[in-house]
């Protein structure tokens, strides 16, 4: 892994730490289901790229 990827890949987790509790939190206090929904699409992609990163 090159040293641009090994940034991308933190810059992501530090991405994902964040939007879990957010996550976590909206699912909890369920004002405006299109956030959760959101929330959710944003993670699944982050850790799709996490993992396209980490297997390259």
């Amino acid at each position: 892994m090159d040293k641009k990827a090994k940034k991308r890949l933190d810059v992501i987790n530090k991405k994902l730490q964040s939007l879990r509790p957010r996550l976590s939190g909206a699912r909890q206090q369920a004002d405006d289901p299109s956030e959760i929904k959101e929330l959710e699409d944003e993670i699944n992609k982050l850790e799709a790229e996490a993992a396209e990163l980490k297997a390259s």
